[in-house]
């Protein structure tokens, strides 16, 4: 591995995947890309962050779908980044292998589980790179590192060939420091045809609640969005609504998670906040039937924090499960009614700047509490969602997020392309 200096440590292990075949026009040619230590690479152990599992795994046979589909598309790929253990954390630290510098901000934390892979693309080592979202883990570090993170639709990029956390919120995403180049890898993952031409939103719905969750001034995310709308499409489409609200309406099941003695809801959204338990529930339940006999029987080193969460996960229970479902069908039904095909939901992608490296956890409950009520929203729902860098606040990077509804991950690509050049020039007023 290189030194921190020249690679941020970012990279777990460096080598380099060629492109199958040598043709100059194919749609990645000329670009190199990095893979999150949790996708199979063949005659690679897959460690999945974590040294024990390293220890008790064989080196893959394959390669991931995803990998390929990328190689194939002519990318050439550098090696495999860190990650958190297990992906089980939103913060990007590493006690076993190190933490990749966030190359914006080196006092705070990159961002996990996909820490690598954002800290890569972020310090421009790479031009893209392959992560995962469970629960945030593309996202967040992208928004931590200043750079544009995809998480698509649920079930639309194929999760072969990666170690699964939690089947029913697991996607494989991507992260890019060009929209053009979001859009591309997107384009070659999604088997979507090469088409930039652009569908037109037919409304752009800001979510205030939300919004003012943010420790950032609300203009300071909205400001630069609405006036880029009301350029390129009109000020008619600009809309706002209460998110809370209309999802304690709209999902009945949630009735089951809301009030449920969690001390971080008086900070949040109530509605919200019971879809992020509903979430974890799932995904806790999910995660033990994946590794919960691998942790009784090897028992792994594993760093703080990350250590209680997963015993916590290995000790659920089936209890409310089937609500669980329940939320999230009616939550996509909601959602899908409030958008349409065309419209986006505006929120922002994490409540703040990236958190100090090395903060006590305790200090870190309610902004983590915050963060999961907004990061819900697209898990559950299975929407796609892109966090769209906005540069700095303070020094530190700021970001908002554009949610489209299941199978819409071509028009939000394409939109935030379009967007990209009236944006920067608002951001720049």
């Amino acid at each position: 591995m290189a030194s921190r200096d020249s690679d941020y440590g970012a990279f777990m292990e460096k080598f380099v995947l060629q492109p199958s075949s040598s043709a100059h026009q194919l749609p990645l040619s000329g670009l190199t890309f990095a893979i999150k230590d949790i996708f199979d690479v063949d005659g690679h152990v897959t460690g999945f962050g974590n040294p024990d599992w390293a220890r008790t795994h064989s080196a893959a046979t394959s390669t991931a779908p995803a990998v390929l589909a990328v190689l194939s598309g002519g990318a050439t790929s550098i090696g495999k980044t860190i990650m958190d253990e297990m992906a089980y954390s939103i913060n990007g630290e590493n006690k076993h292998y190190g933490t990749p510098t966030n190359p914006w901000a080196p006092d705070r934390v990159p961002g996990g589980s996909s820490s690598g892979s954002a800290v890569a693309v972020g310090a421009k080592l790479v031009d893209f790179s392959l992560g995962t979202d469970t629960g945030g883990s593309v996202r967040v570090p992208a928004s931590y590192c200043g750079i544009f993170g995809f998480r698509p639709s649920h079930g639309a990029v194929s999760t072969a060939g990666v170690i699964p956390m939690a089947q029913s919120f697991d996607t494989v995403g991507w992260f890019a420091w060009d929209p053009k180049i979001l859009n591309r890898v997107g384009r070659v993952l999604l088997q979507l045809p090469d088409d930039a031409s652009l569908v037109r939103p037919s409304q752009v719905i800001f979510a205030e609640d939300c919004l003012q969750l943010s420790s950032i001034p609300s203009d300071r995310i909205t400001q630069g969005l609405v006036k880029s709308v009301e350029k390129l499409f009109g000020g008619q489409i600009v809309e706002n609504v209460i998110l809370g609200d209309y999802v304690k309406d709209k999902v009945p099941s949630l009735q089951h998670f809301i009030g449920e003695g969690n001390r971080e809801q008086e900070y949040s959204i109530p509605s919200l906040a019971a879809l992020s338990s509903a979430r974890g529930l799932l995904l806790r339940y999910e995660f033990k039937n994946n590794h919960g006999d691998w942790v009784t029987t090897v028992k792994p080193d594993l760093g703080p924090g990350i250590s209680e969460h997963v015993w916590e996960a290995v000790r659920t229970s089936a209890e409310n499960i089937d609500v669980c479902q329940s939320v999230k069908t009616e939550l996509r039904a909601a959602l899908s009614a409030l958008l349409g095909d065309y419209g986006i939901l505006v929120i922002p992608t994490v409540p703040g700047p990236p958190p100090k490296l090395q903060m006590d956890p305790s200090a870190l409950e309610v902004f983590h509490a915050q963060a999961f009520s907004l990061l819900s929203i697209a898990v559950v729902s299975g929407f796609c969602q892109v966090s769209i860098p906005l540069g700095l606040h303070d020094n530190l990077p700021v970001a908002i997020s554009l949610l489209a509804k299941h199978g819409s991950d071509g028009f939000l690509l394409n939109l935030v392309e379009t967007l990209h050049d009236t944006l920067k020039e608002e951001l720049q007023e």
